[in-house]
């Protein structure tokens, strides 16, 4: 899709790919407003009511069965990251989360702890929006830049710990730049963490071919995508990895909600089902061993 092609109300300097920023709100929106919600999130719902834009229209109606569903899939894969931000939080009060490409994810007011440092790392369009809707504090900064510009990476205070995430990214990264931009945060940041996720190689394929579509929304070509059975193979983008752990999600509602997480554990379905990886980095001055 072209910027010419995109919905009134698309703010401006926002493309295809930035333009997922909203799919995701809209969906953690959809969920938070549930009664029996897996996801407290007023900022999100704060957020949709606030911008002048057509979720609806272009995303499905949130009574739908498609939407209903889709939005508890999405919370179930931010809680695995709000999981695995709290628990480096636990472990380092005052480390630094650095988000990539975090569009207007909320995660923010869901985890902080009131004394770890935040930067945002994404495209000057995303990061004028986000400035506007969700002015940064004391403790939060934003730097307008590519995530495959290292430059990004001098700008982390990582004395007192760093943990990189990159939810919702590098599935629209080319296979080369995610392989790079692995093996940058290892390099840069040792005894540190990056927690990302994947789209398997089916739907990374459905995407760039075009036939991923609900309602007027048109998915961007998703050129890299990984096998959950082949999470072990990030170990070659450095020899710092040093632990690659799958991420499981927590029980949802439902039949097909609360079996997810033990699906990820059958045969026919584990190589094959979206990912969310946790890669721990070699501690200052040692490599990883196997």
């Amino acid at each position: 899709m072209t910027t010419d092609d995109r919905p009134t109300g698309t703010p401006a300097g926002l493309g295809p790919v930035s333009e997922t920023a909203l799919w995701t709100l809209y969906h953690r929106a959809v969920e938070a407003r549930r009664p029996d919600t897996l996801l407290p999130d007023p900022m999100a719902v704060r957020l949709v009511e606030t911008l002048d834009y057509p979720f609806e229209e272009r995303f499905g109606a949130p009574s739908s069965a498609a939407v209903r569903f889709q939005s508890q899939l999405q919370a179930q894969r931010v809680r695995c990251f709000d999981r695995e931000v709290a628990d480096f939080l636990l472990r380092h009060p005052r480390g630094a989360v650095v988000c990539l490409g975090e569009g207007l994810e909320t995660q923010f007011w869901r985890v902080d702890n009131g004394r770890a440092q935040w930067l945002t790392v994404d495209l000057p369009g995303s990061v004028a929006l986000r400035e506007r809707l969700l002015p940064p504090g004391p403790r939060q900064r934003l730097i307008a830049c590519s995530v495959t510009d290292d430059r990004w990476m001098r700008e982390v205070d990582a004395s007192q710990g760093v943990l990189i995430t990159a939810q919702g990214l590098l599935m629209y990264l080319r296979p080369g730049e995610v392989r790079e931009v692995i093996a940058g945060c290892a390099a840069h940041f040792p005894g540190g963490g990056l927690v990302m996720d994947a789209v398997p190689r089916w739907f990374s394929r459905l995407a760039t071919e075009g036939r991923l579509r609900v309602g007027s929304y048109q998915a961007p070509p998703m050129p890299w995508g990984m096998d959950a059975s082949e999470q072990q193979r990030l170990r070659t983008a450095h020899p710092g990895i040093a632990e690659v752990r799958d991420v499981l999600p927590p029980p949802g509602r439902g039949l097909l909600g609360a079996l997810l997480p033990y699906a990820a554990r059958l045969p026919v379905l584990r190589a094959k089902r979206p990912s969310v990886v946790h890669l721990a980095f070699a501690e200052p001055g040692r490599t990883a061993i196997g």
